[in-house]
């Protein structure tokens, strides 16, 4: 019960930064609001809080199959993930599709808000080390490097 509270209470503050951080950005209240929901249905809620806490409710890192089943299909279910404007055609070859405006801007405020919540506020740093990493539109990038 423990690594369940823990994992509502990092949650419920992750949240609170994304909804502050989408205010400044001019993102709609209604996207803030819904923000990351479904991590609260128990296909993700139970991986994610298996993967983050152990059972007396400190923080770990021990991810499994169903755990990366759970974060894939997050991904899948929201728009402000960069990874849900990749299209891996039949050929296999993946190309990444531009991010609407409204989902970048919540993408940025879900980087500010999890480095608030979990301390590490400064997302330049983050995305330099990370910027490699991901599969980007060049509109995109170029909006990160813009907004950053």
């Amino acid at each position: 019960m423990r690594r369940h509270w823990a994992y509502f209470k990092y949650v419920v503050l992750h949240k609170y930064f994304v909804f502050v951080e989408c205010r400044r950005l001019g993102v709609p209240t209604w996207i803030a609001i819904l923000h990351d929901w479904d991590k609260f249905l128990p296909d993700e809620w139970i991986p994610y809080a298996c993967t983050f806490y152990s059972p007396d409710g400190n923080r770990q890192y021990e991810p499994t199959d169903e755990f990366w089943f759970s974060w894939n299909l997050h991904q899948k279910r929201n728009k402000h993930h960069w990874q849900f404007w990749l299209l891996t055609r039949d050929t296999g070859e993946t190309i990444a599709l531009p991010i609407p405006h409204v989902y970048f801007r919540e993408m940025i405020a879900d980087w500010k808000g999890t480095g608030k919540a979990i301390g590490k506020s400064d997302v330049k740093i983050w995305y330099s080390d990370n910027k490699d990493k991901m599969k980007l539109h060049p509109k995109t990038r170029n909006w990160i490097s813009q907004m950053l």
